[in-house]
């Protein structure tokens, strides 16, 4: 006899783990199935050489939303914040580096030794984000109104919306409206001078997506992001312990509430009959009965993977085919003997290092990138964004030693006339010759590395087609239209099989708030 649950949620990612906890302090009795043999997701830490540990995926916090912090008890989960004073800094390949701070007014001190029009301009251009991203903040917050039939709720959460935008006054609400269908690298135009200030501030349009600093629509990603966090090239959040640490207090938090997580149990179908999930089959054959079935996965693998799509109409599976999820991120991991020494930083500054390092000097180097990319090749001269997680975490690494985790971009999941298995060992080399450039003593420093390319975020992480959002972060893929219109409030054309996962709206990164929004939602189908 197959064995009954409550409601089953497929993947232990973070936004899993968030609706998991949410329904069990409702009082159900969640049961996470998780293929992996640990929780997380692309939030993960683990060992890639005998004693260097990292974030082998996402190194940084999203940040996650304070109240899923609260919910959750977190910090009382053992989460420990850790917050460099120096959120980022920019390198040039001729010796400067600008770096920028969590402090409005230290950064605009730094920015005045490039340009003192810059510097000026900073606090207008941090304030106006801090503005937009509350009134934007409370908008991911939402359910997508029902479009063809929206709910007293709806009109109510849009009439609220609209008041907030009018009190934003007339000057950032122009700003809204005009600056979301922009190319990032025009936004930032219109405030800067200096190209290194430029480039760091529109590699927050660009991170993680399709996008080059030209692309229109790249404003909003960036805009996006600024709901969470109103610094203008991203604030630095890491984690004690790595980034796993983060999704090891949300499965503490969910257990706590009630929730069951297996690990190393992978599922092969999603069961439904006359057109309602009533169940999942697992790998091993085996099948385990559920009320409702709430997906982690992105849109695609649920809906044209675990799902037979002869349950789905045509006319839907054919948009939900055209879903964009290009990926173009990839991930190295290194284990150092040592701390490199940069050009830029003189006396080996270690402040500096302890954010993020932005390698992209110039808004036409990052554009260059991105060209490579749109004809099936990877980036000779990729823009990364560089962390040395054991400056701020010593026990990630043996004493005296050092991990490095690196992003690239951008590393198209399809390559043109090669595949990944084979232009591996290249890809590695182009990343340490690049970083080389601004570290000249970086290659002796390599005791070992890791390389993630985007086939391996595909079939070892279930990301499909690489990409680490579940879907493009665009102005057609957002909000009401995420993953697509008509079923973006968490539920799918099968019933009682819902989406909780990043391509869900919010869909920003790690914050937690798709699987939050979603568990709000389910609850009140679940109570009926």
């Amino acid at each position: 006899m197959a064995e009954a649950r409550d409601v089953i949620i497929i993947g232990g990612g973070h936004n899993g783990l968030v609706t998991a906890f949410y329904l069990a302090k409702a009082g159900f009795k969640p049961l996470v199935l998780e293929r992996r043999n640990i929780v997380g997701g692309a939030a993960i830490t683990e060992e890639f050489h005998p004693g260097f540990l990292c974030s082998i995926l996402s190194h940084a916090v999203g940040p996650l939303r304070p109240e899923i912090v609260r919910d959750m008890e977190l910090e009382q989960h053992g989460l420990k914040f850790i917050t460099p004073d120096v959120s980022a800094v920019a390198l040039a390949p001729d010796g400067r580096a600008l770096s920028l701070y969590n402090d409005a007014k230290r950064s605009a001190q730094e920015i005045a030794r490039f340009s003192q029009k810059d510097a000026a301009a900073w606090p207008d251009f941090q304030q106006s984000l801090e503005k937009i991203g509350r009134v934007i903040g409370e908008a991911l917050k939402l359910t997508p109104p029902d479009i063809d039939d929206p709910s007293k709720g709806d009109l109510w959460s849009m009439l609220q919306t609209g008041r907030a935008l009018r009190k934003l006054g007339k000057k950032d609400l122009y700003r809204v409206l005009r600056w979301g269908p922009m190319a990032v690298a025009d936004l930032v135009a219109e405030f800067f001078e200096t190209e290194l200030l430029r480039a760091i501030v529109a590699a927050r349009g660009i991170f993680g997506t399709f996008f080059g600093p030209w692309s229109a629509g790249s404003s909003l990603v960036l805009l996006l992001r600024s709901a969470g966090d109103a610094h203008p090239a991203g604030s630095s959040w890491f984690v004690s312990g790595g980034i796993g640490a983060v999704t090891q207090a949300m499965a503490a938090a969910a257990k706590k509430a009630g929730a069951e997580i297996r690990t190393g149990v992978g599922v092969a179908q999603v069961r439904v009959k006359d057109g309602i999930a009533n169940g999942v089959v697992l790998a091993n054959g085996e099948e385990i009965s559920a009320r409702a079935v709430i997906s982690n996965a992105d849109p695609k693998r649920t809906l044209l993977k675990l799902v037979d799509p002869t349950h789905l109409t045509p006319d839907f599976v054919l948009k939900l085919q055209h879903y964009r999820m290009p990926g173009t991120v990839a991930k190295m991991n290194l284990a150092l003997s040592a701390l490199p020494k940069f050009k830029a930083l003189s006396n080996g500054n270690r402040d500096a290092m302890r954010g993020r390092i932005h390698i992209g000097p110039e808004i036409d180097y990052l554009e260059r990138a991105f060209d490579e990319s749109k004809y099936g090749n990877f980036s000779q001269h990729p823009y990364l964004e560089v962390a040395i997680p054991s400056l701020t975490d010593p026990s990630l690494a043996p004493q005296g030693k050092h991990v490095m985790s690196i992003y690239v971009q951008y590393a198209p999941f399809q390559l043109k006339g090669t595949d990944w298995d084979s232009q591996r060992d290249h890809f590695g080399n182009t990343v340490v010759n690049t970083l080389s450039e601004y570290a000249p003593d970086l290659r002796g420093l390599i005791i070992d590395g890791q390389i993630i390319t985007p086939k391996d975020l595909e079939e070892t992480y279930g990301l499909t087609g690489g990409h680490i959002f579940h879907g493009e972060l665009a102005l057609d893929q957002f909000f009401t239209m995420r993953p697509l219109l008509d079923w973006a409030r968490y539920r799918t054309p099968i019933q009682n099989l819902y989406l909780c996962g990043s391509g869900t709206h919010p869909g920003a990164g790690l914050t937690g708030g798709s699987g939050a929004n979603a568990a709000r939602e389910i609850l009140k189908n679940l109570r009926k």
